[in-house]
């Protein structure tokens, strides 16, 4: 088989294009965090991100974020096309500072949960998910 000049760069584009994409994904999750907290650091305490350890269809994992004091949560699955899933806001009569939904994932990921609370400060969790039938087309 013959290649010309042509096919060759082709292909080693191709294959550059392939060995960045994880990263840019990763980088497009990060964006998102930064955009939500302002560029502030998070901490651990004070969020709870339940998850199924494994998940057998992608298509409907449940998931539940709870933070006490919290005035919005975002939730993002990083291994998704676009990795922006929900963002739960809560107002001063809310009774509780928690939600559940079911959501979409592409496949093995994990999933992140930022808060932010009333003081101003933000917290984080992190769940990995392991999908054994894909969700997002998988």
């Amino acid at each position: 088989m013959d290649f010309t000049r042509r096919d060759t760069l082709g292909l080693a584009l191709g294959a550059a294009a392939l060995t960045v994409l994880p990263f840019r994904a990763n980088a497009a999750v990060e964006d998102r965090i930064a955009e939500f907290t302002g560029g502030a650091d998070t901490g651990e305490a004070g969020l709870t991100l339940t998850a199924p350890e494994i998940a057998e269809n992608g298509n409907t994992v449940p998931i539940e974020v709870s933070a006490p004091g919290a005035v919005s949560i975002l939730v993002l699955a990083a291994g998704n096309p676009t990795p922006g899933v929900a963002q739960f806001n809560f107002g001063p009569l809310a009774a509780t500072q928690s939600a559940a939904t079911r959501i979409r994932l592409a496949g093995t990921q994990d999933v992140i949960a930022v808060a932010k609370m009333a003081d101003g400060s933000f917290v984080k969790a992190v769940s990995t998910v392991k999908v054994t039938i894909g969700g997002c087309g998988g």
